[in-house]
């Protein structure tokens, strides 16, 4: 079995290739080189992938062309957290530098981890997105991500470091907080979720701030969909440019595409994450301009290769060329996905996540429903408890108690907080097929 080596692929995975503009053919030379290193690592490194490919009766070796890529299995989130914690890792732990972790659905989260090289290659992937929107060194950046174990508050912050911008770490929360900070410091760029810049925006309009004064010309959005409409809403009310940035924890975290000043598309920074679009019905492959699944592989990531992961994100990629000048493709903007899961402050959330809050609160499930709904421009989610006649008591401390057990239940689950509502037994709809477990009023002609 050949070695593979990290050490003789020719500088291949120096962050400083940015290939934004690199000749097609050129970039597939490198995307098939870092695709070949890559699954020779997974296999000798990551036994479900060995197994995988066994399965298959394929050898790295076997990869010779980037086509060869859809002869290699697809991976999952739930093989993430059939692993968990570290059993999807190709390094040494004493080579990993940073954990990150997101919710998983039996509450177990799922951990991701990095190298110095994978962080290296983060900081540089999230610069490159920066400056493809306009940011500069000059900038002064509110970055009202969250930190902590998500990706999304230090992902954007070392990229906002690379690039040389100040950086004011205020992460989320104490909106009041974020305006005078907003105006006081003179800040210049924004980053964070834009459902909570939205909030940001009604609470400037309480206390006489309006933003369009201040000196902020951007703000870089994600971790959650957003539409065009939004987009709109955000720039006329702010006075700025928004731009979208794509990415998820299971590759890197943001970074993974972002648009450029022209908006019409996320960039896929493809010499580090090859891009295919599938049928997620089929599982077949689709070629550019038509709308699907979209698979990720990691072509740089040395402590957690991921092989075709499923984001079950649904969009196209876009071929064709960019005013921008970049050669590197493009997907749509993202507006919906595959599978059931739904996003709350920036958390992806599955409604499995809430039976197992509930059933570890009460030994037998309930009756549930989520609603999903947007009050004052942020997404709420309100968990309907419809409470069995074992659970029915007539004094109200206790049923504020079980109450208080649901909730803290999930929010130790999902890591947010929602409304739980204690609902009278048989009063939520039932179905003799599959139950309807989410109403999302966001969708039902609502506005921001």
């Amino acid at each position: 079995m050949r070695k593979c080596s990290w050490n003789d692929q020719s500088g291949l995975f120096l962050p400083e290739m940015s290939l934004d503009y690199t000749p097609i053919k050129k970039l597939k030379q490198v995307q098939l080189q870092r695709l070949q290193a890559t699954v020779c690592l997974a296999y000798q490194n990551v036994p479900l992938f060995r197994s995988r490919l066994d399965e298959k009766k394929l050898k790295p070796a076997d990869i010779k062309t980037l086509e060869d890529i859809r002869l290699i299995p697809f991976s999952m989130k739930k093989d993430l957290r059939d692993t968990y914690p570290y059993g999807l890792f190709a390094v040494d732990m004493k080579e990993v530098v940073r954990l990150h972790a997101s919710s998983g659905t039996t509450g177990k989260p799922i951990v991701v981890g990095y190298t110095q090289e994978d962080m290296d290659v983060w900081d540089q992937v999230v610069k490159r997105g920066l400056l493809a929107t306009g940011y500069t060194s000059a900038d002064i950046v509110q970055n009202f991500y969250g930190y902590g174990l998500f990706t999304g508050g230090l992902g954007i912050h070392g990229g906002l470091e690379a690039l040389g911008a100040t950086v004011i770490p205020v992460s989320g929360g104490n909106t009041e907080r974020q305006v005078m900070i907003m105006k006081d410091f003179e800040v210049t760029a924004i980053a964070g979720t834009p459902s909570y810049f939205l909030r940001i925006i009604d609470v400037a309009d309480k206390m006489g701030v309006d933003l369009r004064t201040l000196k902020i010309k951007r703000g870089l959005f994600g971790a959650e969909p957003w539409s065009d409409g939004m987009r709109d809403y955000i720039e006329e009310r702010a006075g700025i440019k928004a731009f979208d940035i794509y990415g998820l924890s299971e590759i890197i975290g943001p970074g993974v595409g972002c648009e450029c000043e022209h908006q019409n598309g996320i960039h896929i920074f493809e010499d580090h994450f090859y891009p295919e679009i599938i049928d997620p019905e089929t599982l077949e492959p689709l070629p550019d301009g038509e709308e699907g699944e979209l698979v990720i592989s990691t072509l740089s990531k040395q402590a957690m290769p991921i092989l075709r992961y499923r984001t079950r994100d649904i969009t196209a990629i876009e071929s064709t060329a960019c005013p921008c000048g970049r050669t590197i493709r493009r997907i749509r903007k993202i507006g919906r996905r595959s599978d059931d899961m739904f996003i709350i402050r920036g958390v992806n959330v599955f409604p499995s996540q809430i039976e197992t809050a509930l059933l570890r609160a009460e030994k037998s499930l309930p009756h549930y429903q989520i609603v999903l709904d947007r009050k004052n421009h942020l997404d709420t989610a309100e968990v309907k408890v419809e409470v069995s006649r074992e659970m029915l008591s007539d004094n109200m401390s206790d049923m504020d108690a079980l109450s208080k057990r649901f909730s803290h239940s999930i929010e130790q689950i999902l890591g947010v907080s929602v409304l739980v509502t204690l609902c009278e037994p048989g009063s939520l709809p039932r179905s003799e097929g599959k139950a309807k477990r989410v109403i999302d009023k966001r969708t039902q002609g609502g506005s921001l």
